[in-house]
């Protein structure tokens, strides 16, 4: 893990490295790194990358350098960011953290290649008009954990034995709308089939997390599931601590909310998934156009259960659900 003043340090120390480098050694390859979201929220996934470009021979401040260019949850900043790196003239753009990071490189650049790692669908968002063939200058992972809403509910309400009043907890701060709307009817349309009410809060600050658990107590509201966008996972305490301060089972979206407390996950094993948006980039600068590297999509989804958590809520989750989990935390 890697403590705040530590992780700083590196990145300082990566971001004034390229342009000595540059000045020194003209050919060792920049990759810009562009996030809508603070690179220590993300420091494992980051890792990951970096594995995937090790795996391809490239190794950051030996033959490669990276220039991290984070918004640091304000998406309003992206443009601005994305159009610097494209102004240093870097070998290959990486955005992750949201949809807004991949569309403003884009806005900035039809050349220079981009690698994206996000959690939506990338033909619904725009990214791409092809899986296979990108056409574009455009390419990298797609992890469809958006739409994965109905599954999570489902599973959600099996381990409650019954659907109650269900919140869902979004942010359109780094969600395009088209997305939030696709992933919100899909929501209410499972919910309906389930029995439960569905309620949606759309936040995009701490202070409307706090006030949104306030309403869904006013609203009993019996249960929760959390969309994967990336402010809400810079959150993830706050959000776990409000669910069990008022008592709402809660569905989140990957892993890393259940050893923290949370009580479910179901999603994609994201540390692969980046790890392959490394190779991408890796094989770009080896000379490999995006056109030829289709879209990745997950394979594997896995379900995550946090018994503890469990019976602090005072739910006994069925034997049936647990025998297919991934993972059972006691």
């Amino acid at each position: 893990m890697i403590v705040r003043r530590d992780f700083i340090t590196l990145l300082g120390g990566a971001v004034a490295w390229p342009l000595a480098a540059r000045g020194q050694q003209p050919h060792v390859p920049v990759i810009g790194l562009l996030s809508g979201v603070s690179f220590e929220a993300y420091a494992n996934r980051v890792a990951a990358f970096r594995q995937g470009l090790k795996e391809v021979e490239f190794i950051e401040g030996r033959n490669l350098a990276i220039d991290y260019r984070s918004a640091d949850g304000h998406p309003d900043r992206l443009p601005a960011l994305a159009a610097d790196l494209v102004r240093r003239r870097v070998d290959v753009i990486v955005a992750i953290g949201g949809d807004p990071s991949v569309l403003a490189a884009k806005v900035e650049t039809a050349s220079i290649p981009i690698v994206f790692a996000t959690g939506g669908d990338a033909l619904v968002s725009g990214l791409v008009a092809s899986l296979n063939r990108p056409t574009e200058n455009v390419t990298g992972v797609s992890f469809l954990n958006g739409t994965l809403g109905r599954k999570r509910l489902e599973l959600l309400c099996q381990a409650l034995r019954g659907c109650p009043k269900v919140a869902y907890l979004t942010s359109s701060k780094d969600v395009l709308p088209k997305d939030l709307e696709v992933y919100i009817a899909d929501f209410k349309a499972a919910a309906g089939r389930l029995g439960g009410e569905p309620v949606v809060f759309d936040v995009g600050s701490e202070q409307d997390i706090d006030f949104a658990f306030a309403a869904m107590a006013q609203q009993y509201v019996g249960a929760l599931v959390v969309t994967p966008d990336a402010f809400l996972n810079t959150r993830r305490d706050q959000i776990i601590k409000l669910a069990a301060h008022h008592s709402i089972p809660t569905m989140y979206s990957n892993r890393e909310y259940i050893p923290a407390g949370g009580l479910m996950s179901y999603g994609v094993e994201l540390y692969d998934l980046y790890r392959q948006a490394g190779v991408y980039a890796g094989r770009i600068l080896k000379g490999a156009k995006p056109a030829g590297l289709p879209v990745l999509q997950p394979t594997k989804f896995e379900l995550v259960v946090n018994l503890k958590t469990a019976r602090t809520l005072g739910l006994d989750v069925p034997p049936a659900l647990l025998a297919i989990a991934d993972e059972v935390i006691e």
